[in-house]
């Protein structure tokens, strides 16, 4: 088949760029003619709360692409329209996660289905924004998302969402695959990490990681490290971007007594340094206050990492208690605090790893799959047409 796509690649960076990249490249390798069209730019400058959108990486996730595409520039938006009704792909699928992108998709999807026979699949990361999800958001969505022919989610959250806004769509399920292929390319090992740190020896290690923004909870691990240390010898280590100011977290980390078992990484990680954070921490912890479905979750689960998370959005489909992970309610520094200390004290760390590991290899959270998905999405639209 031939399936076009258009979304984030490097140069650009974060979850939905190397989820682009995987996919085309995943797609490709199962034979498909597949044309990926970027973006010249995806923001401007005043509206990205990041200090860049650019990947530092100097091992990229890369495939080939054209980069047409911008947001600001409505010309483009046309002349990317011209590209897929010339091409007549037999597939077109689209990135969807947050309603900045509503005007460029709802005009591009208009033209298409007005005059061509290309049909259309919305990839949906976020039906609604993580912090948001009222009217306004809701409305976007909708007006954006109504001429998708399927739409393509990863939790049972968004299928609920999809069908809320659209009751009639073709709503599928797949399962979010995981990161392992940015596992095995690193600039240093563990251990020298943790000594350019400054972090203690032997202290158990913690893991947040991702870009740090309300809705991901780290106040809550924060003031749950002062009920771990009272059993646990160990160390929160915060890794990512922080979208908020730093300001709040490490004054909760004073007022809680636990400044000295926190060190912070304030700056987004290139793919080459992933693999240390991942290979140093004990557990990763990701107390999201509100989620449907988490990259880092699987991106632990490529490094073979259990995970303590919360029970909101899709995350306890994919962490199941017990077997790859450990799962307490939101907003309950208590419940948190109780799971990293059973999951060290009762060491759970053995057989949780095995099962993640399991988990990582799964057809059901491959590439493969997702893959699959699309192709049955595809003969099943061009049956029904």
């Amino acid at each position: 088949m031939r399936i076009a796509v258009v979304g984030p690649t490097y140069p650009y960076r974060g979850g939905i760029a190397h989820y682009t990249t995987l996919l085309v490249r995943h797609l490709r390798a199962a034979g498909h003619t597949v044309p990926l069209y970027s973006f010249t730019r995806q923001y401007p400058r005043w509206l990205f709360p990041g200090k860049t959108d650019r990947d530092p990486s100097s091992t990229p996730l890369k495939v080939d692409c054209e980069y047409i595409l911008d947001p600001m520039n409505p010309l483009t938006w046309w002349r990317l329209y011209r590209r897929i009704r010339t091409d007549q792909p037999d597939l077109l699928v689209l990135q969807w996660w947050v309603p900045y992108w509503t005007p460029t998709l709802t005009m591009l999807t208009r033209w298409i289905k007005n005059n061509t026979s290309v049909k259309i699949v919305f990839i949906c990361h976020n039906v609604v924004p993580h912090e948001g999800g009222g009217v306004i958001d809701r409305r976007l969505a909708l007006t954006a998302l109504c001429r998708g022919d399927a739409l393509i989610v990863h939790s049972e959250q968004d299928r609920y969402r999809l069908h809320a806004l659209l009751p009639y769509a073709r709503v599928i399920k797949a399962n979010l695959p995981t990161y392992a292929d940015l596992a095995g390319s690193m600039v240093q090992p563990a251990s020298d990490l943790r000594q350019g740190l400054g972090l203690p020896p032997g202290r158990q290690i913690i893991l947040f990681f991702g870009f740090v923004r309300p809705y991901k909870g780290l106040e809550y691990l924060v003031q749950a490290m002062r009920a771990v240390r009272e059993h646990v010898d160990a160390h929160l280590l915060v890794v990512g971007e922080f979208w908020t100011h730093p300001n709040f977290y490490q004054t909760y980390a004073e007022e809680f007594g636990v400044s000295d078992a926190m060190t912070i990484v304030n700056r987004y990680v290139a793919n080459e340094e992933l693999q240390p954070y991942f290979d140093l921490a004990d557990v990763v912890v990701l107390p999201y206050v509100s989620a449907t479905q988490s990259a880092v979750v699987q991106l632990a689960f490529g490094f073979g990492k259990p995970v303590i998370t919360t029970r909101v959005g899709g995350l306890h489909e994919v962490v199941q208690d017990g077997v790859n992970g450990l799962i307490v309610p939101p907003q309950d520094e208590q419940a948190l605090a109780e799971a990293i200390v059973r999951y060290f004290n009762e060491e759970l760390a053995p057989e949780l790893t095995a099962n993640v590991r399991q988990t990582a290899v799964a057809q059901s959270y491959s590439w493969q799959q997702l893959v699959s998905t699309i192709e049955q999405t595809a003969h099943e639209l061009g049956e029904s047409s």
